[in-house]
């Protein structure tokens, strides 16, 4: 009952279209003043313990790095290296653009950022060659959401904070799910521009190859300095995104020379506003999980699935109906730091991996990119596009089929997201 009270409360208080981080935190001072007897000295305390943690560092300079190669000249060189590798396919624009994403989100750590660096590039280009603007909104709407899954990836550090796992193995546990549904992306608008007799490119020349590989190496070495850094044992993930961010700040201004020190400082103002706002809702967030767990609403609710009789499989889906839903409404970042406290307690219950749950989630979180209403990359693609929401959500609509059949995939085959951080971590 008083689990249903709580949720109810939070979800008046968003539907007057309060920001979900003002929602949490009135939730919990109003509940604590009316409805508890909890010490408002304990929620001080557990208020300053809950976000000391060396771990949230990773979020915004994660979050720099990644302004600092969108604005630095880094998309464009990778969408060359990509559409010479794969532009003289079908559709070679559009699986330029699959595969450019794929490279910028092993770089960015963010679904928005991936949209706008490679959709503002390569959606003029697919229109001039005679694409029709709808596939290749929905060709870039869905793989800018490998922002969030190929690592580094701030939608799981938000995890990892919420659910204290490991940084690092969630990070290596992303890269063959990421693959996965990028090679599933490319396939999928192959054979659609195949079908439809879409334009493809001249066969680019190995030396042109070689060149435009040179072009993008350093941006490409930002993925060895992350993943090989966190792997060999050199530097925490925290500290992995210390190092990126003062290596994007060098490659972007200067190696590659787009973003001059003036720039600069906009840069820094932005990610400073962004970090803002995410630790703000952490915040209020840590607040939320306390009183979650004060209330004893997360053991409450694994002792009712074990009385249910829920198997695991069963509780996997009903995992993915809820963050399907909650997609719908809430961005990525709120809805991990609402359900994981919730959540991650009965998965531990029924014997669920902690990593493999974490891919699960990210996944959904993919999906719930490119759902309306809040969908963040509908609202990206529309104003790359200078399309209304309503058409940009008709065009990423099929590609929603391909992210459930993925998403089912990866619910229940956990050695696609267990089976290289237990090789090279150990188990």
């Amino acid at each position: 009952m008083t689990g249903l009270v709580i949720f109810a409360l939070l979800c008046a208080l968003m539907i007057t279209g309060m920001p979900i981080s003002i929602a949490l935190g009135l939730t919990v001072l109003t509940f604590l003043f009316t409805m508890t007897q909890v010490p408002l000295e304990s929620v001080a305390l557990k208020l300053f313990t809950g976000i000391e943690k060396f771990e949230i560092m990773a979020i915004p300079f994660f979050i720099l790095a990644g302004n600092f190669l969108t604005h630095g000249g880094v998309a464009k060189r990778m969408i060359r290296f990509a559409t010479a590798l794969v532009g003289h396919w079908h559709g070679g624009l559009a699986l330029g653009g699959v595969l450019a994403c794929a490279l910028f989100a092993a770089v960015s750590g963010s679904s928005p950022a991936t949209v706008v660096a490679i959709g503002s590039i390569i959606l003029p280009a697919m229109i001039a060659q005679g694409f029709p603007k709808k596939f290749g909104v929905g060709v870039i709407g869905t793989a800018g959401a490998l922002g969030i899954l190929i690592p580094p990836s701030i939608v799981m550090v938000i995890y990892a904070v919420s659910a204290n796992a490991s940084i690092g193995r969630l990070f290596i546990a992303g890269i063959i799910p990421g693959l996965m549904l990028a090679a599933l992306l490319l396939t999928v608008a192959w054979f659609v521009a195949w079908k439809r007799g879409y334009p493809r490119m001249k066969r680019a020349s190995w030396r042109e190859r070689w060149a435009s590989f040179r072009e993008s190496v350093w941006g490409l070495l930002l993925i060895v300095v992350v993943i090989g850094g966190i792997y060999t044992g050199i530097f925490t993930p925290t500290e992995a995104a210390a190092m990126s961010a003062a290596y994007a700040f060098f490659v972007s201004v200067y190696v590659y020379k787009d973003l001059t020190i003036k720039q600069v400082k906009k840069v820094l103002i932005d990610s400073a506003n962004l970090s803002a706002m995410i630790l703000y809702i952490i915040t209020n967030a840590v607040l939320f999980s306390f009183l979650l767990t004060s209330e004893q609403i997360p053991q409450d609710l694994a002792a009712w699935i074990t009385d249910m009789g829920l198997t695991p499989w069963m509780f996997l889906l009903v995992i993915n109906i809820l963050l399907l839903i909650a997609g719908n409404f809430m961005e990525p970042s709120s809805i991990l730091l609402i359900t994981v406290p919730v959540l991650f307690p009965v998965a531990m219950k029924l014997g669920i991996d902690p990593i493999h749950l974490g891919v699960l989630m990210t996944v959904n979180m993919e999906i719930g990119m490119i759902t309306p209403p809040v969908g963040l990359n509908l609202y990206v693609a529309s104003g790359i596009s200078n399309m209304g929401l309503t058409e940009v959500t008709k065009a990423c609509a099929p590609w929603i089929l391909v992210m459930l059949a993925f998403l089912a995939l990866i619910t229940y085959v956990p050695a696609i997201s267990l089976w290289l951080p237990n090789l090279l971590m150990g188990q």
